[in-house]
């Protein structure tokens, strides 16, 4: 009884938000799968004009095995990847040249935190014109920049390219995200103790080791976090593709381009199956950080 009554006041207080939770997360989860096992494909059906069956996985493995699925796949891959290695590298950089407090240190950082205080959609208007792929007097953006200073070589297609589009769209997110590493990883240096510095000086470490075998390995909670936040970003990355590019444009299509497209034909039963897809992937990159989370702090 004691037990129940040092529990039961938390548990009143947070009952709220735990209802809210069940029914608008994890109740919408449990309808978007039991959707996607219905061919549910037509208007009628979405209307209930026309029976709705269950189907079973089989749209999940026609999903799979179709080519325009599995290219969209890999532009996730890509995109991913890229955007990942972008981020964690240039708000790296950024943050070793800033461990150290220099003047004008306030004006560095909020100019590269900048962008991450604008919308992607808004940033996707700007970068859609940068990234126009007309060529010659047509030119404008990037490819216009590279004609007036004599690097023509470097005009291209961006983001309509039909086999690496997708890259160009990791540009705009690399730029708007970089200075929020940055700062991740510049509060991971100044939270590291002068005193492990400065007891490595003593036992003779050059600057490169002090970095290599004191500075970095107390860096990894901040670059795994780093790298679960960007990467469950990008995963799920929709509204800066549909502010550069559209829904239409294949070159660019990754998974949750093709939810939308299939909601918007009233496909709802695909719709609700790329959704799950998604929810897995994104889970197999999330839940492995929290169980190693949970496990540190257990031992700590």
């Amino acid at each position: 009884m004691t037990r129940v009554r040092s529990w039961l006041p938390g548990l009143l207080l947070i009952s709220p938000s735990l209802l809210l939770l069940g029914v608008f997360v994890y109740g919408f989860i449990g309808l978007s799968f039991r959707e996607s096992l219905t061919e549910k494909h037509t208007a009628a059906q979405a209307t209930g004009r026309d029976p709705v069956g269950f189907v079973g996985f089989s749209n999940y493995t026609e999903l799979l095995a179709s080519p325009a699925f599995q290219h969209s796949l890999r532009n996730l891959v890509i995109f991913t990847v890229v955007f990942l290695l972008g981020t964690l590298i240039i708000g790296f950089c950024w943050a070793w040249v800033l461990e150290r407090p220099i003047k004008g240190e306030g004006i560095f950082r909020s100019v590269y935190l900048f962008p991450m205080a604008v919308s992607f959609v808004a940033s996707g208007v700007v970068w859609k014109w940068l990234l126009n792929s007309n060529v010659g007097e047509q030119a404008s953006g990037l490819n216009r920049l590279f004609q007036m200073t004599g690097l023509g070589s470097l005009q291209n297609e961006w983001w309509t390219n039909p086999r690496y589009g997708i890259l160009a769209i990791a540009l705009p997110a690399i730029w708007q995200l970089s200075g929020y590493v940055m700062a991740l990883f510049l509060a991971g240096f100044r939270g590291i103790p002068d005193e492990l510095r400065e007891a490595a000086r003593v036992d003779g470490a050059s600057e490169m080791q002090l970095y290599r075998h004191v500075v970095f390995p107390q860096l990894s909670p901040v670059a795994l976090s780093a790298l679960i936040i960007i990467g469950h970003m990008s995963l799920k990355s929709f509204d800066l593709i549909m502010s550069i590019a559209n829904q239409s444009a294949y070159s660019t299509k990754v998974p949750a381009i093709d939810m939308y497209n299939f909601a918007t034909v009233y496909d709802y039963a695909n719709s609700a199956a790329v959704g799950v897809i998604l929810l897995v992937i994104v889970a197999l990159a999330v839940v492995p950080y929290l169980w190693y989370d949970a496990r540190a702090r257990k031992r700590g």
